[in-house]
């Protein structure tokens, strides 16, 4: 029986899926002509990113981006350190991590859509990255064990999930204690009832699925986060705007209940996902 979290999810993918074959075969769709509309009005596209990263990457991966800020403008990444970015499509995200954390450190990449991974390993690839890694599966099991990542980033993707209470989770649980995140996202005020929000925009556009500002603290601060804070950058619709989420999880974190049950802190990921191998070269300078 197909539920709504499956619609959701075939939705998003049909059009990110869509994006990434028209970025790779050089030809407009109904989601990348929607991501350059937005992109000249400044709301989602790579042209959110400083001119030096964007000159440093290759063009199908700035093509690819369709998010809605630059969450390593305030992830503060460091060298030798684990980065994953969720949703991470064309890659431009986990290929400026890899520049940042250097070749002792790493970065991941996670995204449900074969066709952007295609995408992310070409470019990562073209970049002369070997530090990367991308991974497929969903965003609401992230394919790690627990407590291996000192940063998770994210663009304009957590508002697409089907399951956002099951993502916040997995975001705490992954990450390292002391480790952080740092996303964009598109959050919604606080006043607007889900109704108002798709209104104002679908689902797979980012809009319909968002949190308020509230219920994104909430659902961090439930998952044992702490250190949360939200802050927007532009409205991107009426009473929506793309904000920069940060979230710290403590050195004593217990893992939330879930169920009637609070799972370990150390216990591992189940096997959802799959390595996708990127050549072995030079790591991006």
């Amino acid at each position: 029986m197909t539920t709504d979290q499956d619609r959701i999810h075939e939705d998003v993918r049909a059009r990110y899926a869509g994006a990434a074959l028209a970025v790779a075969a050089g030809t407009p769709d109904a989601s990348a002509a929607f991501v350059d509309e937005e992109a000249e009005r400044g709301l989602f596209g790579g042209g959110l990113y400083e001119a030096a990263d964007r000159e440093a990457l290759p063009e199908a991966a700035l093509l690819a981006s369709l998010g809605c800020g630059n969450p390593l403008a305030v992830a503060e990444l460091r060298e030798g350190e684990r980065v994953l970015d969720l949703g991470s499509g064309g890659g431009i995200d986990v290929l400026l991590s890899a520049r940042r954390v250097g070749p002792t450190g790493r970065a991941y990449g996670l995204d449900m859509t074969d066709e952007m991974l295609a995408l992310a390993l070409k470019n990562a690839e073209e970049a002369g990255a070997s530090n990367v890694e991308f991974l497929k599966g969903r965003i609401e099991e992230i394919p790690l064990p627990a407590s291996t990542i000192d940063v998770v980033i994210s663009n304009c993707v957590i508002n697409l999930a089907a399951d956002k209470p099951a993502v916040l989770r997995e975001i705490a649980r992954v990450l390292r204690p002391g480790g952080r995140m740092g996303v964009s996202d598109v959050v919604a005020r606080d006043d607007l009832s889900p109704a108002e929000r798709a209104e104002r925009g679908s689902y797979a556009g980012c809009i319909a699925g968002a949190l308020s500002f509230a219920e994104y603290e909430a659902g961090l601060r439930a998952v044992g986060m702490t250190g949360v804070s939200l802050e927007a950058t532009h409205e991107v619709a009426d009473g929506m705007y793309a904000a920069i989420v940060r979230a710290t999880k403590p050195l004593d974190w217990v893992a939330p209940a879930v169920g009637g049950t609070t799972r370990a802190p150390e216990a591992d990921a189940p096997p959802m996902g799959r390595a996708l191998p990127v050549a072995s070269t030079s790591c991006c300078g």
